[in-house]
């Protein structure tokens, strides 16, 4: 049998926090134990965040700022470079998404709940939960926007396709092949719009 690479992932770390733990596994034949690496949310910047590829802490990223949730709750300029980072955070998601690197739908999971914890973290500071949290809803709602406007976009191009090709089968100039290549629509596809049109 064999056992996978493990982790402990703490949110919150103090002092005493060890950096690795102790596995222990008791079998028939004996035990066995081995030390398990202990992984802080604190101790990973932005910057770590990203470039190592960790995108899942990024909702547990606040925890960093939870000692500072007083100060940012009752101090307008603390509160925007907090609301500015978050906007980093963003932007930075955005950035992969157009290359491709994470889907839209891994995106919308990493901002929801990135809101889900700040709201639950911060449920006693007003302004931290009103200016992170909003942002974070804002762009949840601009996502789906932008999701809706592709798939928009996409449907429309399909039809002005699909419009063309069957201009071109009224004409009668050209073969079915032709007209796909013309109208970038499939051979199929042109051929179920000709069999449409006779009937």
């Amino acid at each position: 049998m064999t056992f996978p690479n493990t982790a402990v992932l703490y949110l919150r770390t103090y002092q005493k926090t060890p950096d690795k733990m102790k596995y222990v596994i008791v079998t028939p034949g004996g035990t066995v134990q081995y030390d398990v690496p202990i992984m802080k949310v604190q101790a990973y910047s932005l910057d770590d965040i990203f470039e190592k590829g960790l995108l899942m802490l990024i909702p547990f990223y606040i925890f960093s700022h939870e000692k500072g949730f007083p100060e940012y709750n009752s101090n307008e300029q603390k509160l925007a470079e907090l609301k500015a980072e978050y906007q980093k955070i963003l932007e930075r998601l955005d950035e992969l998404e157009q290359q491709g690197v994470i889907g839209a739908f891994d995106k919308r999971t990493i901002i929801e709940l990135s809101g889900d914890v700040v709201k639950e973290i911060a449920q006693k500071y007003e302004n931290v939960q009103k200016g992170v949290g909003d942002m974070m809803s804002g762009a949840l709602i601009e996502t789906s926007a932008r999701t809706i406007l592709n798939q928009g976009i996409k449907q429309g191009i399909s039809e002005t396709k699909k419009q063309t090709a069957l201009r071109m089968l009224k004409m009668g100039k050209l073969t079915i092949e032709e007209i796909a290549e013309c109208s970038e629509l499939s051979v199929a596809e042109v051929e179920q719009l000709a069999g449409l049109q006779t009937v």
